[in-house]
């Protein structure tokens, strides 16, 4: 996919394209949540320290990713995997005891955020709108910086990040007095 075709100018092939890359990081996601929530489970009896060490484990895991996506997907994907399995185990402790607490906070949590990415997911195959414009809306303007290497690096440009309406006073001025 590049930057200079908007998603209302792709072809059929071009959207087919792009749903498969949505549905493969829909995957990624889903299989990531899995190993999270088996690691979750598999160091339920852990003490907090051990969680410690598997959360710096699981940074080091990110740091690789950085490194290994130019070389490998696979071994970005291992490690993307390998990822959710530790910081599953880093957290254990601590939803264990959490769970010791109140189980239904658990179900909860884990139900709520079941269903988010599931119906954010569906959302985003179905619909057939370009949702740069919302990723643009939802993140700092920073962060779509016409840097090198940033989508807005290319010569076509991206959209200007709409600027926030300057802030009203509250309560509001009426032009009439009584």
């Amino acid at each position: 996919m590049t930057s200079s075709l908007t998603y209302q100018q792709m072809g059929t092939t071009d959207r087919g394209q792009a749903h498969a890359l949505f549905a493969q990081t829909m995957a990624y996601v889903a299989a990531t949540a899995a190993l999270f929530a088996l690691g979750a489970y598999l160091g339920r009896n852990l003490t907090g320290g051990v969680g410690i060490f598997f959360f710096i484990a699981g940074f080091a895991c990110l740091i690789g990713m950085r490194f290994a996506a130019r070389r490998s997907a696979q071994l970005t994907v291992a490690l993307l995997l390998v990822f959710g399995l530790l910081i599953g185990l880093a957290v254990a402790p601590t939803i264990a005891y959490y769970g010791s607490m109140d189980p239904r906070a658990l179900w909860e949590a884990g139900g709520a955020t079941a269903l988010f990415i599931a119906g954010f997911g569906a959302a985003g195959y179905a619909t057939r709108r370009d949702l740069a414009p919302l990723a643009r809306w939802s993140t700092p303007s920073s962060a779509w910086s016409s840097s090198p290497g940033s989508p807005c690096s290319t010569s076509s440009g991206c959209a200007p990040t709409p600027t926030p309406p300057p802030p009203r006073s509250w309560p509001p001025r009426s032009s009439s007095t009584c």
